[in-house]
């Protein structure tokens, strides 16, 4: 056992054996540093990601590279701390195309589930769409460079029996990627890729055949949080008094998407029974209800913006209601129908219509009427066409998260979430 040293993590004494990681002794005494590229297993630390940067004897420093010494003064959970990294991991969200719904790693990624512990809703920076190359050169791994956050993990840790290594950085500055040593990635044995997969925090490495899609609720982080603290249930002080509330006016639609938030709000089950008590619902799918027929105090939004139509939906609905509310990620920044913002609008059309295959002969056109609400150049946000004053995420967002949260802007109801209501996918 090494020599025992005093430092304060905010405020707090603790006594630790000198020389040891930050992160790990944080960690054991309840301090929840977030990190996407540190691993016990490499020393010397990576220092790569930054979302563990602290205040430390008063400089802004990773965690992960820091090791215990006597009178190390650590500020871990300042809001301009917590601010800082939820930055760091929205700007990967942004720059990388991460749409959680099609990642075989969903539930099982560790930058998804960092955002959840950062309780992160949107990024608050615009997604890039970056068309990068996806490689399938290698003979059992597939490399999704969409997905790499370049944490250097697989590039320090992953080798074959030979000691060679199989990752390497490649290109300089903005262009650099991670490579596959083709060759020496053949030596590697099944677990030996497997544990390459895992290793990555992301799905950026895919090994054809190992990759099944977990159900939810057998999934690594779909119940446990890191932090033991996260969003405990709590009691409201102030539950809706049936016999005095006055009825409030909801709105909802869905634009470019497949409805299944508007399924997932059904998913109430029978307490749909006692919101039908709160909540007159105006123009709605779920009523069949066509036109405004007075304004609402709050409209519900799934769905992303596609075409004419839906720019003019969604105005409308920015008019008629008190508070807009985006649900669900397509709603927020795009989600699946945003896939297509890295490819032209008009190869998107050609592979549709003219290169498809069809049972009626010679009808490969573009269609095309003065009645069809014409395409956008690509998927919009709904924040990017009306102002937005709610996101609550979710592919779809959970049945008990929507409700939640409207009956709290309606009636200022308190509540909280639970960590397996709030999720990507």
């Amino acid at each position: 056992m090494g020599k025992h040293v005093n430092i304060t993590i905010d405020g707090r004494n603790i006594l630790a054996d000198e020389g040891r990681n930050l992160v790990d002794v944080a960690t054991e005494n309840g301090f929840f540093i977030p990190s996407l590229c540190y691993f016990e297993n490499i020393d010397p630390p990576l220092g790569t990601c930054r979302t563990c940067t602290c205040k430390i004897n008063g400089k802004f420093t990773p965690a992960c590279t820091e090791k215990v010494r006597e009178g190390l003064a650590v500020e871990v959970n300042s809001a301009e701390l917590k601010d800082m990294r939820k930055g760091i991991v929205e700007m990967m969200f942004a720059e990388g195309n991460h749409i959680c719904p099609s990642c075989e790693k969903s539930g099982n990624c560790d930058l998804q589930h960092m955002g959840y512990e950062l309780g992160i809703a949107i990024s608050r920076f615009p997604h890039l769409f970056k068309n990068r190359m996806i490689d399938y050169g290698a003979k059992r791994m597939v490399m999704e460079h969409n997905r790499c956050i370049k944490c250097l993990r697989c590039v320090v840790e992953v080798e074959n029996d030979d000691g060679k290594k199989v990752f390497s950085y490649q290109n300089r500055g903005n262009e650099t990627h991670v490579g596959i040593d083709y060759e020496e990635e053949k030596k590697l044995t099944r677990d030996q890729a497997i544990q390459a997969m895992n290793i990555c925090p992301t799905g950026a490495i895919i090994v054809r055949g190992e990759s099944v899609g977990k159900p939810f609720g057998e999934r690594k982080f779909d119940e446990d949080s890191i932090r033991p603290d996260y969003v405990k249930p709590v009691k409201s002080d102030n539950n809706i008094d049936l016999s005095n509330v006055e009825k409030k006016r909801v709105a909802t639609v869905s634009l470019a998407g497949c409805f299944g938030c508007h399924m997932s709000m059904l998913d109430v089950d029978t307490e749909i029974l006692d919101l039908v008590e709160l909540i007159t619902f105006d123009k709605s799918p779920l009523t069949d209800f066509k036109k405004f027929t007075q304004r609402c105090d709050v409209g519900i939004i799934e769905g992303s913006v596609c075409n004419e139509e839906n720019v003019e939906t969604l105005r409308t609905f920015r008019e008629q209601c008190d508070l807009l509310v985006a649900v669900g990620e397509c709603a927020i920044w795009g989600g699946l129908p945003s896939l297509r913002n890295t490819i032209p609008l008009g190869e998107c059309l050609e592979e549709a219509f003219l290169n498809c295959v069809t049972n009626e002969q010679g009808n490969t056109t573009i269609p095309y009427h003065k009645h069809l609400p014409k395409m956008l150049d690509r998927i919009y946000e709904c924040r990017e066409v009306v102002k937005i004053d709610y996101f609550i995420p979710g592919c779809p967002p959970d049945a008990q998260h929507i409700w939640k949260a409207v009956k709290n802007l309606l009636w200022n109801e308190n509540y909280s979430i639970l960590y397996s209501e709030f999720k990507y996918d």
